[in-house]
């Protein structure tokens, strides 16, 4: 029995929304018509759960076009070698995401974060076709247009569709935005000028890769570009912030004689 089919727009489903329960990472399905594509597809664990929904929403496996990787990150991709096999259908990732997804890199894909003790196996998956700024991608009756949008990864994009925007890790509902950590490629300006972008844009719709859909809102990006550009400027970034201009200062007062008060 085919089961009830939950557009949140036309052509998009989520796979959260769909199980009504969560999934672990947003896996958003485009249905073209006569093909779909997925963008990410989470945790290997999680894989079985998402292709049988998938089975019983009735669309033929064998009608996957693709699977599109935002970024290279171990929850968003871990699945995604087996996705291949089972699916038959090509990957596609960012030039700068390549290296980490086929190597199975543990660090540059947060697999492996010793100080909590996170050790989960990243199977090397193959990168069939590179996507770049500006790329159209087309699924059926579905056209994606491809954003760069480093920062939280030097490989995240995010893909344009209409008003709406699958933002990746750039931005959540709360204000957060994915986590910023020099070892798996984090870069602190990039992020700003990502978000700038969205923020600069007339979609109507962020559709990110943890948590809720939400309306663009302004006043929330602003917030949150204000709060990355001050951590460029803060030693709690370390090896993210541009500089710490506190040390700066303490070099004049050290030169002037200024003693502490």
């Amino acid at each position: 029995m085919v089961g009830q089919r939950r557009y949140l727009f036309p052509g998009v489903i989520e796979m959260n929304y769909q199980a009504r329960r969560r999934l672990g990472v947003n896996i958003y399905l485009i249905d073209g018509g006569t093909e779909y594509a997925l963008i990410d597809v989470g945790f290997l664990d999680e894989l079985g759960d998402v292709l049988e929904l998938i089975r019983r929403l009735g669309f033929p496996l064998s009608a996957c076009k693709m699977i599109i990787a935002t970024h290279a990150d171990a929850d968003h991709a871990q699945g995604l070698a087996r996705a291949r096999e089972i699916l038959k259908c090509k990957v596609l990732a960012h030039p700068r995401s390549v290296s980490a997804l086929e190597s199975g890199d543990e660090i540059e894909t947060y697999a492996r974060i010793d100080a909590q003790n996170i050790h989960i196996p990243m199977p090397p998956c193959k990168v069939d076709q590179t996507v770049e700024e500006g790329d159209i991608l087309e699924i059926g009756n579905r056209k994606l247009e491809v954003w760069s949008t480093p920062g939280h990864t030097a490989g995240q994009l995010a893909f344009r569709m209409g008003d709406l925007l699958f933002s990746g890790d750039n931005i959540f509902r709360d204000g957060c935005v994915g986590v910023i950590d020099a070892h798996h490629g984090s870069n602190l300006p990039d992020f700003v000028r990502s978000l700038q972008r969205i923020r600069a844009s007339d979609v109507t719709w962020l559709l990110p890769s943890h948590g809720p859909i939400f309306r663009k809102d302004n006043q929330l990006l602003d917030a949150t570009i204000a709060r990355l550009e001050r951590y460029c400027h803060m030693a709690d970034f370390g090896t993210c912030a541009v500089d710490w201009p506190l040390l700066d200062q303490w070099e004049d007062e050290l030169a002037s004689g200024i003693l502490p008060t």
